[in-house]
């Protein structure tokens, strides 16, 4: 069941494969694409976890330009699995690693 939600891309917590956050040279070409503009921007895709905490599964560069260039402005994301045993809180969120 895949559910569509609006969400601050700063409290997002990282995937275990991106605990650094987002790749600098990617999100740089990103900015220079983009700016600070979110128009027509896909949506994060999301694994809700413990606690109704939320984890990037994937979108962690899209997430950490929202959350840098417009802190606190929602942006569509899709929680595409629900796994209520999983502690995500453990991984950083957007926030804590922006560059």
């Amino acid at each position: 069941m895949v559910e569509f939600i609006e969400v601050d891309p700063g409290d997002l917590h990282l995937p275990p494969s991106r605990p650094q956050g987002a790749d600098p040279g990617k999100l740089a070409r990103q900015i220079a694409k983009h700016g600070n503009s979110l128009d027509a921007m896909p949506p994060l895709q999301l694994v809700r976890g413990k606690d109704r905490h939320l984890r990037i599964n994937d979108g962690v560069t899209r997430a950490t330009r929202a959350a840098k260039l417009q802190p606190g402005v929602l942006v569509p994301a899709e929680v595409i699995q629900d796994l209520p045993r999983l502690d995500v809180t453990r991984m950083p969120k957007v926030k804590e690693v922006l560059p």
